[in-house]
């Protein structure tokens, strides 16, 4: 029986190089997810600030729906429903269907999910930015969009982050939800590697160290990202 190190070498017998593949490939999912879910909660946030009454009760709908149902109800559903409703859409539309891979279901489920928490984050952060910058910049005659990229998200930001930063780490968390659909992400290969071996407590112990690893770093990038936002504002005590 190979020792704990030679189980985590890179080259066999080691899972190593396995477990690194299966953390970019959780990497990928949260990226491409988080991503997705902010551009889905910049939408949300300003229809359900700015929009009509019609709009604003859809996202009221979309987001208590979200927040209200399981993550993990929510990603089997949104897996295989959301991929057939897709593949059904086209047969009407007369085209052929298509071979959604899992990576980009993986995406499309996480970032709905994080869409509606962010909506309610920056919806959050958006009021807090004092109303008479957002007043001055109408007044310079700025259109809608123009004023949102030039006075609002930078105005807000500050107030977001803390916000935005536990959401990222919780879509670093939720891809291991997505070990229940067979994507081969950090979590299912850690269980096909200590279900081989028998090794449980080594790879699982490993795969924490890893997520750790992914949390420190982010925590250091937030900070930056923190600390620059918040250049020229009074520090709180």
């Amino acid at each position: 029986m190979p020792s704990g190190l030679e189980l985590l070498s890179l080259s066999p017998p080691g899972w190593g190089g396995v477990l690194l593949a299966g953390l970019m490939a959780s990497l990928q999912l949260a990226v491409g997810g988080y991503l997705l879910g902010l551009v889905i909660g910049i939408g949300g946030a300003c229809g359900k600030l700015y929009g009509g009454p019609i709009l604003r009760d859809l996202l009221e709908v979309y987001t208590t729906l979200i927040r209200a149902v399981p993550e993990l109800v929510l990603i089997l559903l949104l897996y295989y429903a959301g991929t057939d409703a897709v593949n059904q859409i086209l047969l009407l539309l007369g085209f052929a269907t298509v071979d959604i891979s899992g990576l980009a279901a993986g995406i499309f489920v996480i970032g709905v999910v994080q869409g509606a928490y962010s909506t309610e984050v920056l919806r959050g952060a958006i009021k807090a930015v004092p109303a008479g910058q957002i007043e001055a910049a109408r007044a310079y005659g700025m259109p809608p969009l123009l004023a949102l990229r030039r006075v609002i998200l930078p105005a807000m930001l500050p107030y977001a982050i803390p916000g935005l930063s536990n959401l990222w780490l919780i879509a670093t968390k939720d891809t291991a939800l997505l070990a229940v659909v067979g994507f081969s992400e950090l979590t299912l290969v850690t269980r096909q590697a200590a279900g081989s071996t028998k090794a449980y407590m080594t790879f699982y112990l490993a795969a924490g160290v890893l997520y750790l690893l992914v949390t420190l770093m982010s925590n250091i990038v937030i900070g930056f990202i923190e600390r620059h936002a918040r250049r020229g504002m009074p520090r709180t005590v």
